[in-house]
C-alpha cells in the first residue's frame, strides 16, 4: 500500500499574523521590562576632580591635543571626562540569568526532539512515538 507524501499542517495567513505580532510584543517585552524594572543599566557614577586641568583629570599631552581638536576646554571637557559607565553586577543576578538562559535552550531542544521524532514516527514509522 503507497502512502501519500506527507503534507505538513499549513496555518493561515491570520495565524502567521497573530504570531508574527505576539513574537515582537516578547521580544520587545524582554528588552524593555528589566529596564523598567531597575535590573538593567547600572547608570554612571562622576568623578570629582580637584584640579581641573589636564593633568588634574589624568589627561597626557595626547589626549589633551585630542580635546582641543574637538574644540573642547578643561572646563567643557570636565563633566565628560568626570561621567564613568558603573560596571558592577550582581552575582547572584548573573547566576540566575544564566539558569534562565540555560532552561530555555534545554526546553527548546527537548521540545524539538519531540516534535522531530513525532514527524519521523508519522511520516516513516508505524504511529508511534518512542520518547
Amino acid at each position: 500500500m503507497a502512502k501519500a507524501p506527507y503534507q505538513p499542517p499549513e496555518q493561515s495567513r491570520v495565524g502567521q499574523l497573530v504570531d508574527t505580532f505576539f513574537l515582537f510584543a516578547l521580544v520587545v517585552a524582554s528588552l524593555f521590562i528589566p529596564v523598567y524594572l531597575g535590573l538593567a543599566g547600572g547608570g554612571k557614577t562622576d568623578i570629582q576632580f580637584a584640579d581641573k586641568t589636564w593633568a588634574g583629570m589624568g589627561q597626557n599631552a595626547v589626549m589633551q591635543a585630542q580635546w582641543e581638536k574637538l574644540g573642547f576646554t578643561p572646563d567643557t571637557a570636565a563633566p565628560i571626562i568626570a561621567s564613568r559607565f558603573d560596571y558592577a553586577f550582581d552575582p547572584i543576578a548573573l547566576g540566575i540569568t544564566a539558569l534562565v538562559v540555560v532552561g530555555y535552550f534545554v526546553f527548546v531542544f527537548r521540545m524539538s526532539e519531540k516534535e522531530y521524532r513525532e514527524v519521523i514516527a508519522e511520516r516513516f514509522g508505524n504511529g508511534e512515538v518512542r520518547r
